[in-house]
């Protein structure tokens, strides 16, 4: 038999071989150019991101030409207080430049929108002060306020005679005596009390004092030992030296690494490294955080340790394009 056919098709053609040909041939793939579906142009990220941003501050923009501006609101007076420039227990509207005066058994409730609550208690002058669209400033003269902000950061501020309670987001109380001296207590969220460059982040559970001259001291959470916070107190008003230091740092418990991580910043020498050294053993750096780096005040790597700590805030960068939907709901909500 001559097979040259089945090899290269130059011999004879079998009867046999070419009807099975014919069979098979109706199966036989058909070679075409493979069809690809056509390419979606996608615009990089960045363009997305910027035009979004642009879109964001657009509405900002719009909301504050429309007059869309946050205000403070008398919703509630008890007892014989005083709201602007008449007593009265009939909601209405509270400007800048007016307060609110409580005697020993009366009280006041101020709200603005959906954003922010103010108690005032007995005994207590609020004043509100010339603020911005995206800023709200108030001034506690004496007494006591409880606040529940629910905003971007740093948008309400409430000063005192010895520092500013920024607020992060977040519920607390604020109280002043007649000599300047205060107490801040954090429900839930953080506050940032402030005093020229000396800056005190107390979060949820935590307490902070502040002293005319002194400005705000280092925050401790209250279930601290009664010996610690007596201990921290003499360190912040310069009497406590070196024994108040060791007692404060054989007294601290991992979440007291939120009064050593402060103190770093408020002691030199011997001192700092004194605490470097505890608050080490307690919450240890994170990998490229360095001995060096912390003694000599690097900022950023106390930034970075900082994340580190029990109930500490991660912030959000200001100019992001979160934080302009943040003003512009805050606008809305508050209008």
């Amino acid at each position: 038999m001559d097979d040259r056919y089945l090899w290269d098709k130059t011999g004879p053609v079998d009867a046999d071989v070419e009807r099975l040909e014919r069979e098979l041939g109706r199966f036989r793939h058909e070679r075409r150019p493979l069809s690809l579906p056509a390419r979606r142009r996608i615009f990089p990220r960045a363009v997305l991101a910027a035009a979004a941003v642009v879109l964001a501050a657009a509405g900002v923009a719009w909301v504050a030409l429309a007059g869309a501006r946050p205000r403070w609101r008398v919703e509630s007076l008890q007892g014989t207080a005083i709201a602007g420039d008449a007593a009265g227990n009939v909601a209405r509207a509270l400007p800048a430049g007016q307060g609110v005066e409580t005697d020993g058994v009366s009280r006041v409730k101020l709200r603005m929108g959906r954003v922010a609550e103010i108690s005032v208690g007995p005994n207590s002058r609020l004043r509100l002060l010339p603020s911005r669209a995206v800023e709200q400033r108030l001034a506690l003269d004496r007494g006591t306020i409880a606040a529940k902000i629910s905003a971007p950061p740093r948008f309400f501020i409430i000063q005192t005679s010895s520092a500013f309670a920024v607020d992060l987001g977040c519920a607390y109380t604020l109280s002043v005596d007649e000599a300047g001296n205060g107490l801040l207590r954090v429900e839930t969220g953080w506050v940032s009390f402030e005093r020229d460059a000396r800056e005190s982040i107390v979060p949820a559970g935590a307490a902070c004092a502040t002293r005319p001259g002194k400005g705000p001291g280092t925050p401790y959470y209250e279930d601290a030992a009664p010996e610690f916070r007596e201990a921290l107190e003499r360190l912040d008003l310069g009497t406590g030296g070196e024994a108040a230091l060791a007692t404060v740092l054989s007294g601290a418990r991992k979440r007291d690494g939120l009064t050593l991580w402060h103190l770093l910043a408020r002691t030199d020498g011997g001192n700092r490294e004194r605490v470097y050294e505890r608050l080490e053993q307690l919450v240890p750096p994170p990998p490229g955080v360095t001995r060096e780096a912390i003694l000599r005040g690097d900022a950023r790597g106390l930034e970075r340790w900082r994340w580190e700590l029990e109930g500490m805030p991660l912030l959000p960068r200001e100019g992001s394009f979160g934080s302009y939907w943040r003003k512009l709901w805050f606008r809305l909500a508050g209008a």
